[in-house]
Protein backbone atom coordinates (compact mmCIF):
# COMPACT_ATOMS: atom_id res chain seq x y z
CA UNK A 1 0.00 0.00 0.00
CA UNK A 2 1.45 3.34 -0.64
CA UNK A 3 2.61 5.65 2.12
CA UNK A 4 0.05 7.98 2.94
CA UNK A 5 0.62 11.73 1.58
CA UNK A 6 1.63 14.29 4.41
CA UNK A 7 -1.00 17.03 4.75
CA UNK A 8 -0.74 20.49 5.85
CA UNK A 9 -3.46 22.50 6.78
CA UNK A 10 -3.44 26.00 6.55
CA UNK A 11 -5.98 27.96 8.40
CA UNK A 12 -6.68 24.56 10.66
CA UNK A 13 -8.24 26.29 13.76
CA UNK A 14 -11.00 27.74 11.28
CA UNK A 15 -14.29 26.94 11.26
CA UNK A 16 -13.99 23.99 8.06
CA UNK A 17 -10.28 24.00 9.02
CA UNK A 18 -10.94 22.01 11.97
CA UNK A 19 -13.08 19.10 10.76
CA UNK A 20 -10.63 18.71 7.57
CA UNK A 21 -7.20 18.31 10.11
CA UNK A 22 -9.27 15.87 12.60
CA UNK A 23 -9.71 14.61 9.32
CA UNK A 24 -6.59 14.07 7.53
CA UNK A 25 -5.58 12.66 11.22
CA UNK A 26 -8.05 9.70 11.40
CA UNK A 27 -7.20 8.81 8.50
CA UNK A 28 -3.61 8.24 9.24
CA UNK A 29 -2.08 10.74 7.11
CA UNK A 30 1.21 12.72 8.44
CA UNK A 31 -0.96 15.95 9.77
CA UNK A 32 0.60 19.25 9.81
CA UNK A 33 -1.12 22.67 11.08
CA UNK A 34 0.60 26.29 10.33
CA UNK A 35 -0.55 27.83 13.51
CA UNK A 36 -0.19 31.21 14.51
CA UNK A 37 1.99 32.12 18.15
CA UNK A 38 -1.58 34.01 18.82
CA UNK A 39 -3.71 31.37 18.54
CA UNK A 40 -1.64 29.13 20.48
CA UNK A 41 -2.28 31.18 23.30
CA UNK A 42 -5.67 32.39 22.44
CA UNK A 43 -7.88 30.44 24.76
CA UNK A 44 -11.28 30.47 22.55
CA UNK A 45 -8.71 28.03 20.57
CA UNK A 46 -7.32 26.26 23.65
CA UNK A 47 -9.57 23.35 22.98
CA UNK A 48 -9.54 22.87 19.37
CA UNK A 49 -5.46 22.91 19.62
CA UNK A 50 -5.49 20.66 22.59
CA UNK A 51 -7.71 18.13 20.67
CA UNK A 52 -5.10 18.78 17.84
CA UNK A 53 -2.75 17.31 19.71
CA UNK A 54 -4.45 13.99 21.16
CA UNK A 55 -5.01 13.32 17.81
CA UNK A 56 -1.35 12.95 16.94
CA UNK A 57 -1.44 16.66 14.97
CA UNK A 58 2.08 18.85 14.10
CA UNK A 59 1.56 21.81 15.17
CA UNK A 60 3.56 24.04 12.96
CA UNK A 61 4.39 27.59 14.45
CA UNK A 62 4.62 30.28 11.31
CA UNK A 63 1.80 32.60 9.39
CA UNK A 64 1.37 33.19 5.79
CA UNK A 65 3.11 36.73 5.82
CA UNK A 66 6.32 35.03 7.55
CA UNK A 67 7.63 33.90 4.11
CA UNK A 68 10.25 31.72 5.95
CA UNK A 69 7.96 29.63 8.41
CA UNK A 70 5.67 29.07 5.50
CA UNK A 71 8.30 27.76 3.04
CA UNK A 72 10.08 25.53 5.87
CA UNK A 73 6.05 24.21 6.54
CA UNK A 74 5.43 23.65 2.86
CA UNK A 75 9.16 21.64 2.17
CA UNK A 76 8.10 19.59 5.03
CA UNK A 77 4.60 17.99 2.95
CA UNK A 78 2.88 16.61 0.20
CA UNK A 79 -0.17 18.42 0.18
CA UNK A 80 -1.28 21.57 1.04
CA UNK A 81 -4.64 22.50 1.96
CA UNK A 82 -5.40 26.51 2.46
CA UNK A 83 -8.94 27.20 4.84
CA UNK A 84 -7.83 30.47 5.63
CA UNK A 85 -10.89 33.44 6.05
CA UNK A 86 -12.56 35.65 3.58
CA UNK A 87 -9.84 38.28 4.76
CA UNK A 88 -7.09 36.63 3.72
CA UNK A 89 -8.35 34.85 0.50
CA UNK A 90 -6.79 37.68 -1.59
CA UNK A 91 -2.97 36.76 0.80
CA UNK A 92 -3.14 33.30 -0.66
CA UNK A 93 -0.65 34.49 -3.60
CA UNK A 94 1.70 34.04 -0.61
CA UNK A 95 0.98 30.42 -0.77
CA UNK A 96 1.07 30.16 -4.58
CA UNK A 97 4.69 31.34 -4.41
CA UNK A 98 5.58 29.53 -1.86
CA UNK A 99 4.73 26.34 -3.05
CA UNK A 100 6.17 27.22 -6.25
CA UNK A 101 9.47 27.86 -4.67
CA UNK A 102 9.46 24.91 -2.62
CA UNK A 103 8.86 22.42 -5.67
CA UNK A 104 7.85 19.63 -3.60
CA UNK A 105 3.92 19.85 -3.35
CA UNK A 106 1.93 17.04 -5.35
CA UNK A 107 -1.43 18.96 -4.79
CA UNK A 108 -2.85 22.47 -3.21
CA UNK A 109 -6.36 22.89 -2.41
CA UNK A 110 -7.29 26.37 -2.19
CA UNK A 111 -9.89 27.94 0.19
CA UNK A 112 -13.05 27.39 -1.43
CA UNK A 113 -15.43 25.29 -0.02
CA UNK A 114 -18.59 26.62 -0.86
CA UNK A 115 -19.63 27.51 -4.87
CA UNK A 116 -17.82 26.65 -7.92
CA UNK A 117 -16.88 30.48 -7.81
CA UNK A 118 -16.25 30.06 -11.87
CA UNK A 119 -19.83 29.26 -12.71
CA UNK A 120 -21.92 31.33 -9.80
CA UNK A 121 -24.61 34.43 -9.84
CA UNK A 122 -23.57 36.70 -7.26
CA UNK A 123 -24.57 40.16 -6.31
CA UNK A 124 -22.19 42.65 -4.65
CA UNK A 125 -20.45 41.79 -2.01
CA UNK A 126 -20.63 38.22 -2.52
CA UNK A 127 -19.55 38.97 -6.48
CA UNK A 128 -16.28 40.01 -4.98
CA UNK A 129 -15.23 38.02 -2.70
CA UNK A 130 -16.03 35.08 -5.71
CA UNK A 131 -13.97 36.93 -8.07
CA UNK A 132 -10.94 36.92 -5.22
CA UNK A 133 -11.34 33.09 -5.08
CA UNK A 134 -11.33 32.88 -8.95
CA UNK A 135 -8.51 35.02 -9.41
CA UNK A 136 -6.62 32.68 -7.00
CA UNK A 137 -7.62 29.78 -9.09
CA UNK A 138 -6.00 31.23 -11.99
CA UNK A 139 -3.03 31.87 -10.60
CA UNK A 140 -2.87 28.30 -9.21
CA UNK A 141 -3.08 27.17 -13.08
CA UNK A 142 -1.20 29.50 -14.30
CA UNK A 143 2.07 28.57 -11.52
CA UNK A 144 1.32 24.89 -13.05
CA UNK A 145 0.87 23.34 -9.62
CA UNK A 146 -1.67 21.01 -9.56
CA UNK A 147 -4.91 21.51 -7.67
CA UNK A 148 -8.09 20.69 -6.95
CA UNK A 149 -10.88 22.87 -5.95
CA UNK A 150 -13.59 21.95 -3.60
CA UNK A 151 -17.33 22.84 -4.29
CA UNK A 152 -18.64 21.98 -0.93
CA UNK A 153 -21.90 24.07 -0.82
CA UNK A 154 -23.59 24.78 2.31
CA UNK A 155 -22.38 23.64 5.88
CA UNK A 156 -24.75 22.05 7.76
CA UNK A 157 -24.23 23.40 10.88
CA UNK A 158 -25.17 26.49 9.64
CA UNK A 159 -27.56 26.66 7.82
CA UNK A 160 -29.91 23.41 9.34
CA UNK A 161 -30.08 24.35 12.76
CA UNK A 162 -31.88 27.55 11.52
CA UNK A 163 -34.09 26.09 8.01
CA UNK A 164 -31.52 28.71 6.52
CA UNK A 165 -33.47 31.84 7.93
CA UNK A 166 -31.36 35.12 7.75
CA UNK A 167 -30.34 36.10 11.53
CA UNK A 168 -32.33 33.30 13.17
CA UNK A 169 -30.92 31.37 16.30
CA UNK A 170 -33.23 28.48 16.56
CA UNK A 171 -35.44 26.42 14.10
CA UNK A 172 -39.02 27.40 13.26
CA UNK A 173 -41.57 26.44 15.56
CA UNK A 174 -44.85 28.72 14.29
CA UNK A 175 -43.73 30.92 11.21
CA UNK A 176 -40.36 30.30 8.70
CA UNK A 177 -38.95 33.11 6.55
CA UNK A 178 -38.67 31.69 2.60
CA UNK A 179 -36.00 33.83 0.44
CA UNK A 180 -37.52 33.74 -2.98
CA UNK A 181 -40.11 31.34 -4.00
CA UNK A 182 -38.50 28.30 -1.98
CA UNK A 183 -37.95 26.15 -4.78
CA UNK A 184 -34.41 26.39 -5.87
CA UNK A 185 -32.16 23.66 -4.63
CA UNK A 186 -29.28 23.49 -2.23
CA UNK A 187 -26.95 21.21 -0.75
CA UNK A 188 -26.33 20.58 2.84
CA UNK A 189 -23.38 19.18 3.77
CA UNK A 190 -22.17 17.68 7.38
CA UNK A 191 -19.16 19.54 8.31
CA UNK A 192 -16.75 16.20 9.63
CA UNK A 193 -18.26 14.55 6.24
CA UNK A 194 -16.68 17.48 4.34
CA UNK A 195 -13.62 16.83 5.75
CA UNK A 196 -13.54 13.01 4.99
CA UNK A 197 -14.41 13.79 1.05
CA UNK A 198 -11.99 16.01 0.83
CA UNK A 199 -9.19 13.92 2.53
CA UNK A 200 -10.18 10.83 0.48
CA UNK A 201 -9.48 13.45 -2.39
CA UNK A 202 -6.32 14.49 -1.95
CA UNK A 203 -4.46 11.37 -3.40
CA UNK A 204 -6.75 10.11 -5.69
CA UNK A 205 -5.41 10.52 -9.00
CA UNK A 206 -9.13 11.33 -10.47
CA UNK A 207 -9.64 14.74 -8.35
CA UNK A 208 -6.26 15.81 -9.39
CA UNK A 209 -6.59 19.58 -11.45
CA UNK A 210 -10.47 19.03 -10.97
CA UNK A 211 -13.60 20.48 -9.24
CA UNK A 212 -14.61 18.35 -6.35
CA UNK A 213 -18.71 18.55 -5.77
CA UNK A 214 -20.10 17.33 -2.45
CA UNK A 215 -23.32 16.62 -3.97
CA UNK A 216 -24.44 13.33 -2.03
CA UNK A 217 -27.97 13.14 -3.76
CA UNK A 218 -30.08 12.31 -0.24
CA UNK A 219 -28.66 15.93 1.08
CA UNK A 220 -30.01 18.44 -1.89
CA UNK A 221 -33.48 19.80 -1.03
CA UNK A 222 -35.33 23.53 -1.70
CA UNK A 223 -35.95 25.20 1.46
CA UNK A 224 -39.79 24.54 0.35
CA UNK A 225 -39.27 20.53 0.75
CA UNK A 226 -37.42 21.04 3.85
CA UNK A 227 -39.51 22.54 5.59
CA UNK A 228 -42.09 20.47 4.45
CA UNK A 229 -39.59 17.64 6.29
CA UNK A 230 -39.37 19.68 9.11
CA UNK A 231 -43.61 19.97 9.62
CA UNK A 232 -43.62 16.16 9.29
CA UNK A 233 -40.96 15.69 12.31
CA UNK A 234 -42.52 18.06 14.73
CA UNK A 235 -45.93 17.25 13.61
CA UNK A 236 -46.99 20.98 12.71
CA UNK A 237 -47.45 23.50 9.72
CA UNK A 238 -46.15 26.25 9.69
CA UNK A 239 -47.04 29.73 8.45
CA UNK A 240 -44.79 30.52 5.15
CA UNK A 241 -43.99 34.05 4.81
CA UNK A 242 -41.94 34.50 1.31
CA UNK A 243 -39.17 37.25 0.86
CA UNK A 244 -39.54 38.21 -2.85
CA UNK A 245 -36.56 38.95 -4.74
CA UNK A 246 -36.60 42.74 -5.20
CA UNK A 247 -37.02 42.65 -1.22
CA UNK A 248 -34.20 40.76 -0.71
CA UNK A 249 -31.79 42.75 -3.28
CA UNK A 250 -32.87 45.75 -1.61
CA UNK A 251 -31.72 44.79 2.20
CA UNK A 252 -28.98 43.62 1.02
CA UNK A 253 -27.81 47.26 -0.41
CA UNK A 254 -28.96 48.80 3.16
CA UNK A 255 -27.17 46.24 5.08
CA UNK A 256 -24.00 46.87 6.39
CA UNK A 257 -20.58 44.87 6.23
CA UNK A 258 -20.89 41.32 6.89
CA UNK A 259 -24.80 40.85 7.36
CA UNK A 260 -24.47 42.28 3.53
CA UNK A 261 -22.43 39.62 2.69
CA UNK A 262 -24.60 36.83 4.40
CA UNK A 263 -27.51 38.03 2.68
CA UNK A 264 -26.23 38.02 -0.84
CA UNK A 265 -24.47 34.20 -0.32
CA UNK A 266 -28.42 33.43 0.77
CA UNK A 267 -29.53 35.10 -2.25
CA UNK A 268 -27.10 32.89 -4.39
CA UNK A 269 -28.06 30.01 -2.80
CA UNK A 270 -31.31 30.66 -2.42
CA UNK A 271 -33.15 32.25 -4.80
CA UNK A 272 -30.87 31.66 -7.99
CA UNK A 273 -30.13 27.86 -6.72
CA UNK A 274 -26.35 28.53 -7.54
CA UNK A 275 -25.48 25.01 -5.73
CA UNK A 276 -27.33 22.75 -7.79
CA UNK A 277 -27.39 24.82 -11.35
CA UNK A 278 -23.61 23.76 -12.78
CA UNK A 279 -23.65 20.16 -14.71
CA UNK A 280 -20.89 18.67 -13.95
CA UNK A 281 -18.88 17.62 -16.59
CA UNK A 282 -15.96 15.60 -16.62
CA UNK A 283 -13.61 17.86 -18.30
CA UNK A 284 -13.82 19.70 -15.50
CA UNK A 285 -15.55 17.89 -12.28
CA UNK A 286 -16.04 15.11 -9.94
CA UNK A 287 -18.82 14.12 -7.41
CA UNK A 288 -17.72 13.16 -4.01
CA UNK A 289 -20.31 10.69 -3.20
CA UNK A 290 -20.05 8.95 -6.86
CA UNK A 291 -16.51 8.68 -6.28
CA UNK A 292 -16.58 7.54 -2.39
CA UNK A 293 -19.94 5.65 -2.01
CA UNK A 294 -18.29 4.15 0.70
CA UNK A 295 -18.62 7.52 2.77
CA UNK A 296 -21.67 7.05 5.23
CA UNK A 297 -22.63 10.89 5.08
CA UNK A 298 -25.14 12.14 7.40
CA UNK A 299 -27.99 13.04 5.70
CA UNK A 300 -30.44 16.18 6.19
CA UNK A 301 -32.56 13.81 7.05
CA UNK A 302 -30.80 12.31 10.18
CA UNK A 303 -29.42 15.89 11.06
CA UNK A 304 -32.93 17.31 11.20
CA UNK A 305 -34.14 14.23 13.85
CA UNK A 306 -30.56 15.77 15.94
CA UNK A 307 -32.42 19.35 16.49
CA UNK A 308 -36.55 18.29 16.80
Amino acid sequence: MAEKSKILVIGGTGYIGKFIVEASAKSGHPTFALVRESTLSNPAKANIVEGFKSLGVDLVRGDIYDRESLLNAIKEVDVVISTVGTEQLEDQDKIVAAIKAAGNVKRFLPSEFGFDVDRVHAVEPAKTVFAIKAKIRRLVEAEGIPYTYVSSNSFAGWFLPTLAQPEATAPPRDKVVILGDGNAKAVFNKEDDIGTYIIKAVDDPRTSNKILYIRPPANTYSINDLVSLWERKIGKTLERVYVPEEQILQNIQEAAFPLNLMLAVYHSVFVKGGETDVEIEPSFGVEASELYPEVNYTTVDQYLDQIV
